[in-house]
């Protein structure tokens, strides 16, 4: 099956900063495997509109075979793990410009 790209975009908890601090370096790293890969188009985290230091979630937009494995590779995400996502919204996206 050829790869497309699919987005990801999760939503936080309240009062998640720490857990999101600790679980960042493994979060990191898997963003850094699919960078490696070429599958990377782009992420972040959204910052809040009135205190950039703060953040209500985050969008990653990378390649994957299927939407199945898209939402694999998802609920395997630290932030998941560590309870920093209240929920992840996940589509097809079709890279117009890049």
């Amino acid at each position: 099956m050829t790869e497309q790209y699919y987005m990801l975009l999760a939503t936080d908890n309240e009062d998640v900063r720490e857990a999101r601090a600790q679980a960042r370096p493994a979060h990191l790293a898997r963003l850094e495997q699919l960078k490696a890969e070429g599958r990377l188009l782009t992420a972040g985290p959204n910052p809040m509109p009135d205190d950039p230091d703060s953040v209500s979630g985050s969008l990653i937009i990378a390649a994957f075979d299927s939407l199945d494995a898209a939402q694999e590779w998802a609920e395997q995400d630290p932030y998941v793990e560590a309870g920093v996502y209240a929920e992840m919204l996940i589509k097809p996206y079709k890279a117009v410009f890049k």
